[in-house]
């Protein structure tokens, strides 16, 4: 196939020509526009909560990541801290320990839409930076955790629950958080962390208070911290596995 001038006058009078350009011009160069998208995202401007976290881990780029995890969001925070604010007046109202049994759920929650594709609007983003997705995962989990920890303290404050009850769902929190995590990575679906979260954060409130209808033992009861600490400790180390090699997997899709 003879080779075709690129000049104007001659594209005019060629009618393959006119047709291949033609086509062309259908053509979208997705490098050049996801590099203006990235580019236009990543060049909001840094706020002091972002700057602080850039010190503090060493990473703009990861503190990016961090300020960008969807239930670390304002409307995300004000939601949990409602639902414990309610949680408070019913533990007044009833004297049970609301708060206590609230405040692992709500983390599960908070810790399987923490990141992923799908969930996660910054997460195409966050697979340009040089840092790995385990990386990324663990930074926004501590801080999901971290927030979710201390609206439980000051909610357990509020309902003037004994001390015992006050700091004994810290450890059911963890376990609840850690087996949602596990699911949500393994199963690369949010949805179904929240479900295996909230299912055996249920199954543990039912079996420790079997036979007495105590809801407060799963958080009462010293001798179920060992065991939540236990399914804790596996959690992190299936979710850990999981996320072994999801860089070089490509494109998965969470739910």
């Amino acid at each position: 196939m003879r080779n075709h001038p690129r000049d104007e006058a001659h594209v005019a009078r060629c009618a393959d020509c006119q047709a291949r350009w033609g086509l062309a011009a259908l053509d979208v160069d997705l490098d050049r526009v996801w590099s203006g998208v990235a580019a236009e995202a990543w060049a909001s401007p840094v706020g002091r909560v972002e700057r602080l976290a850039g010190r503090l881990l060493g990473s703009p780029g990861l503190a990016r990541a961090l300020v960008n995890t969807p239930s670390l969001v304002l409307s995300w925070v004000l939601a949990s801290a409602l639902v414990l604010g309610i949680g408070v007046m019913v533990t007044r109202q009833t004297e049970q320990p609301w708060v206590a049994l609230l405040a692992p759920a709500l983390a599960g929650i908070a810790i399987s839409y923490a990141y992923g594709p799908g969930v996660d609007p910054a997460w195409e983003l966050s697979q340009t930076m040089a840092v790995s997705d385990r990386q990324v995962l663990l930074v926004r989990v501590f801080a999901v955790f971290g927030l979710n920890m201390v609206l439980g303290l000051v909610a357990s404050l509020g309902a003037a629950q004994d001390v015992g009850i006050t700091l004994g769902w810290l450890a059911p929190m963890a376990m609840v958080s850690a087996l949602a995590l596990a699911a949500a990575t393994t199963a690369k679906s949010a949805n179904v962390g929240v479900a295996i979260g909230l299912a055996g954060w249920a199954i543990a409130v039912l079996a420790s208070g079997r036979g007495t209808e105590d809801v407060a033992a799963a958080v009462s009861r010293p001798a179920l911290v060992p065991v939540y600490l236990a399914f804790a400790l596996a959690g992190v180390g299936l979710t850990l596995w999981s996320m072994s090699g999801s860089r070089s997997t490509g494109g998965v899709t969470w739910r």
